[in-house]
């Protein structure tokens, strides 16, 4: 007989607001240690950072609950004692996929007017509204920011929708919706002026959705799913096999994408972007141990479960940290 489930402690609902901090915290760390935001003013250069590391981690969010609306079985595939824990489950996450939608909606907006007050070099209230309109249409990083707040908008809509009747709106319109947000900014950004655009392109583009499909997957389960034994049981064996492919993907489409930003390896170790690289890639290592030890705890029942697969997302926290930085070195 399966024990009954503990409700989650106070504490254990604060768990993603620490690692959203933690994502900002080590994105801004980093674009001030590389130089990223140099001259750019102190509340221009807080700003940018903050709004595109949160940007990120609003987005991987929304992947992340879409991606377990997805993962989450049909009612007639668990026994009855079951479905209230399921019902409980895709309420919430439809309920967190509009308030991060509309988080992420606002940041996109407040994005824009950073990022165009850091292009002209102006205080934020000193910016007119001709140049907000010339960086949103003649600069390609503009258009990829607007682009990507349309497909927010597009997620916000959806969840609203689905929040009234799920029956309304498939639950991969949003989930492609929100990966295209995701994707947009770094296919319109340095990569695509890279020599190899077309290569660029598929690299930063892969890297992006396997990493938010496997960050947004894993920290959606363990927000919502850890503590529902039945629907764990049911959820686990795919999202595993997702993750693995994820695993590599990311790692090969990011090893690429640093190739084609560097142009030699001898330049990981004497360049600032090169030694974030590093830095991920060190990441990388740690979650593929957290991660194969964090599975094998779930899918075992063992304890304590919830303190290492937080300890795997809180790297992916500022694994996303250093990904944001990444995207606003000038390289």
């Amino acid at each position: 007989m399966t024990p009954p489930t503990a409700g989650p402690r106070p504490l254990d609902r604060l768990r993603p607001v620490g690692w959203a901090a933690l994502a900002v915290v080590v994105a801004f760390t980093a674009s001030v240690l590389t130089g990223a935001l140099a001259s750019s003013a102190l509340p221009v250069l807080v700003g940018t950072a903050v709004t595109r590391s949160g940007m990120d981690v609003a987005g991987v969010g929304c992947v992340g609950l879409t991606l377990l609306a997805v993962l989450l079985p049909a009612a007639r595939r668990l026994p009855g004692s079951a479905l209230r824990d399921l019902e409980r489950v895709r309420a919430t996450s439809d309920r967190a996929l509009v308030a991060l939608a509309g988080t992420w909606l606002v940041l996109s907006l407040l994005g824009i007017a950073f990022r165009t007050a850091d292009a002209f070099g102006r205080p934020l209230g000193q910016l007119s509204g001709g140049e907000i309109g010339s960086y949103v249409t003649e600069l390609a990083g503009g258009r990829g920011l607007v682009l990507a707040a349309l497909c927010t908008a597009a997620v916000l809509c959806c969840a609203v929708l689905r929040l009234r009747d799920r029956a309304l709106v498939p639950v991969r319109v949003p989930l492609v919706a929100a990966l295209l947000g995701l994707m947009t900014p770094g296919v319109t950004g340095h990569s695509g002026t890279s020599a190899d655009h077309q290569i660029a392109i598929m690299t930063i583009g892969g890297h992006i959705v396997t990493a938010a499909l496997w960050v947004g997957g894993l920290a959606a389960v363990l927000a919502l799913v850890a503590r529902h034994r039945v629907l764990l049981d049911a959820v686990l064996p795919r999202f595993s096999r997702l993750a693995g492919w994820c695993l590599g993907a990311v790692a090969v489409t990011g090893l690429l994408n640093a190739l084609l930003r560097l142009g030699a390896w001898s330049n990981l170790l004497v360049t600032d972007y090169g030694r974030i690289v590093l830095a991920k890639v060190v990441c990388l290592a740690v979650l593929a141990f957290l991660g194969n030890l964090a599975r094998r705890r779930l899918a075992a029942g063992r304890t304590p479960v919830l303190r290492w697969a937080g300890a795997e997302v809180a790297v992916m926290a500022a694994t996303l940290g250093l990904a944001a930085a990444l995207s606003q070195s000038a390289y």
